[in-house]
C-alpha cells in the first residue's frame, strides 16, 4: 500500500509541476489574476508533494533506542506542514492578490491563453485525481468519501485526494471568473474568483490540519475493528473474557495493540502461553496492520500471575 501511495505522489507531483508553469506563463500573458493564484496553487501543491515524499521517507526509517516504536508518525508531521504551506502560501497569496485586484483592476488582455492552460489543467489535474482515488479506494475506503477521508490513516492518500479536489474546483472557479470578466468587460470578476481560491485553499488547509492533529496526538482503530479483535480473542477457548483493549496508530499500517485478557481458572501456564500465542496468530492474520501486541492476564492464581505476565509480554512484541 506505502509504493500505491508514491505512486499518486509522484503523478500529483508530475501534473503540478507542469501546470504550474503553465499557469503563471498564462497569466504573465493575460495579466489574469485569477490565473496567477492557480498558478499559486499549483506550485503550493507541488511543494507539497515534496514533503510528502519527505514525510515517507524518514517514515520508513527503522526503530531504534529512541524511538522504539518506529518513526511512523513523521508522515503525520510533514502533512501537517503540508496543510500550513497551503493556508499561509497558497490561501494567504490567493487571497492578498484577489483583494489587490478589487481594488486596482486590471482588465485581462487576451483569454484565450487562459482558456487553453484551464482546459490542460483540467485534463492533468482530473488524471491525477483519477490515480489517487482509485489508491484511495483500494487502500479500503468502502463508506463514502468524507467518511474515509475522516478515518483514514494514510495521509498521503487524503491530501493529494483534498488537494487535487481542490485544484478541480479551483479551476472551475477561475474559468468563470475569467469568462465572466472577459463577456461582462469587467475584471472584478477575475478578482473575485481569485478571492474564492484564496477561502477554498484556506478550507482545505484547515481539514488536513484537523487530521494530522488528531494522527499526531493519536487515535485508536475503529470501533467496528476493535470488536473484530474482541470477538477474535473470546473466541478462543482458554479465555473467559476480553477485558480491555488500547490501540494506537504509529503510522497508517503500524498499530499498537495492549490487551487485558480474563483466562479462564485453572489453566496451567503453558495453556496461557500456548493460549496468548493462537490469539497473536488469529489477531496478526485478520488484521496485518497490528505490528505490536502487549498482554496483561488476569485470573490466575497469586503466585503464578506475576510469571505469566512477565513471559506473555516478553514473547508478545512487533511482528
Amino acid at each position: 500500500m506505502a509504493q500505491e501511495s508514491k505512486r499518486a505522489v509522484f503523478a500529483a507531483l508530475a501534473a503540478n509541476f507542469a501546470i504550474a508553469a503553465s499557469k503563471f506563463t498564462a497569466a504573465a500573458l493575460t495579466g489574469s489574476s485569477a490565473m496567477l493564484s492557480e498558478g499559486i496553487h499549483s506550485l503550493v501543491d507541488t511543494g507539497n508533494q515534496v514533503l510528502l515524499l519527505v514525510g515517507m521517507r524518514q517514515s520508513r526509517k527503522r526503530a531504534d533506542a529512541q524511538h522504539p516504536f518506529g518513526y511512523g508518525k513523521e508522515l503525520y508531521f510533514w502533512t501537517l506542514i503540508a496543510a500550513v504551506m497551503i493556508f499561509a502560501v497558497g490561501g494567504g497569496m490567493s487571497f492578498y492578490e484577489g483583494v489587490i485586484h478589487l481594488i486596482d483592476p486590471r482588465p485581462i488582455i487576451d483569454p484565450t491563453w487562459n482558456y487553453i492552460v484551464i482546459g490542460a489543467a483540467l485534463l492533468f489535474e482530473g488524471t491525477s485525481w483519477v490515480v489517487a482515488y482509485r489508491q484511495f479506494r483500494r487502500s479500503g475506503a468502502r463508506r463514502g468519501l468524507i467518511h474515509a477521508v475522516h478515518t483514514s490513516k494514510d495521509p498521503t492518500l487524503i491530501t493529494i485526494l483534498l488537494e487535487d479536489s481542490a485544484a478541480l474546483i479551483g479551476l472551475i472557479v477561475a474559468l468563470a471568473g475569467v469568462t465572466l470578466g472577459t463577456l461582462l468587460d469587467n475584471p472584478l470578476f477575475d478578482g473575485a474568483a481569485s478571492i474564492l481560491i484564496g477561502v477554498l485553499l484556506a478550507g482545505v488547509a484547515v481539514i488536513l490540519a484537523a487530521e494530522s492533529k488528531g494522527l499526531l496526538v493519536g487515535e485508536a482503530v475503529e470501533p467496528e475493528t476493535l470488536a473484530e479483535i474482541r470477538r477474535l480473542i473470546e473466541a478462543d477457548p482458554a479465555v473467559d473474557r476480553a477485558a480491555r483493549l488500547l490501540t494506537t496508530y504509529f503510522g497508517p499500517h503500524a498499530i499498537l495493540l495492549n490487551l487485558d485478557i480474563r483466562f479462564h481458572r485453572g489453566l496451567a501456564l503453558g495453556e496461557v502461553t500456548d493460549a496468548i500465542s493462537r490469539i497473536e496468530d488469529n489477531i496478526r492474520r485478520s488484521h496485518p496492520d497490528v505490528s505490536r501486541i502487549f498482554v496483561e492476564i488476569e485470573a490466575l492464581s497469586p503466585e503464578r500471575r506475576g510469571k505469566g505476565r512477565q513471559k506473555a509480554t516478553a514473547r508478545s512484541g512487533e511482528a
